[in-house]
């Protein structure tokens, strides 16, 4: 296998293996295309060119019931197809992106591995997270505002850390300050 491949060893990623997972790279391939079009310029100005036909001939079918139901079947099926075909793409889409978060918090060295993943995680797991995430937020608004940031895994030590680093600069200030005045002796015992 390449060294330059994006696809890990383990993974046996080879397109034409098996007849199934041919009609399912021929399928993604097709859902792809279609979305793409389908979210077009071209798209949509066809669209209103089939809506504004079907309103013209109107007149000429006297406004009939089968006239309607022309126009209703039409969208429905085009609707119902196309859901199929956005949903596939999205879920390929999500994926994508999962395995490129889950590829930045694998790389940084201060970011927590507890969140590779975390799609997984049930509902009550994230409201967990998210209550933690408010509370990095309180900490962060606290100090720095925005500016401030905080690790799932150190947060606490980081905030402390932050803390006593903010006070140990704030002595040096203060020592320096003073000792441009006229510096104090401590006394002798």
């Amino acid at each position: 296998m390449n060294n330059s491949s994006p696809i890990p060893p383990a993974i046996d990623h080879r397109p034409g293996s098996g007849k199934h997972s041919g009609v399912l790279h021929a399928f993604d391939r097709f859902a792809g295309a279609a979305t793409r079009q389908a979210g077009s310029p071209i798209a949509f100005v066809l669209a209103v060119g089939v809506v504004a036909a079907w309103a013209i001939t109107g007149p000429l079918f006297s406004y009939s019931e089968t006239w309607q139901l022309v126009i209703n079947t039409g969208t429905t099926i085009v609707t119902f197809l196309m859901v199929f075909l956005i949903q596939q793409s999205q879920n390929k889409d999500a994926v994508a992106v999962h395995l490129k978060l889950n590829e930045l918090l694998a790389s940084h060295r201060e970011a927590s591995n507890m969140l590779v993943s975390i799609e997984d995680l049930d509902e009550e797991e994230l409201r967990q997270l998210v209550t933690f995430y408010r509370h990095l937020a309180e900490l962060a608004d606290k100090e720095d505002g925005i500016k401030s940031s905080h690790s799932l895994d150190e947060a606490r030590e980081n905030h402390a850390a932050k803390r006593q680093a903010r006070a140990a600069r704030g002595r040096r200030l203060d020592g320096s300050d003073a000792g441009s005045r006229s510096p104090t002796v401590a006394p002798s015992s």
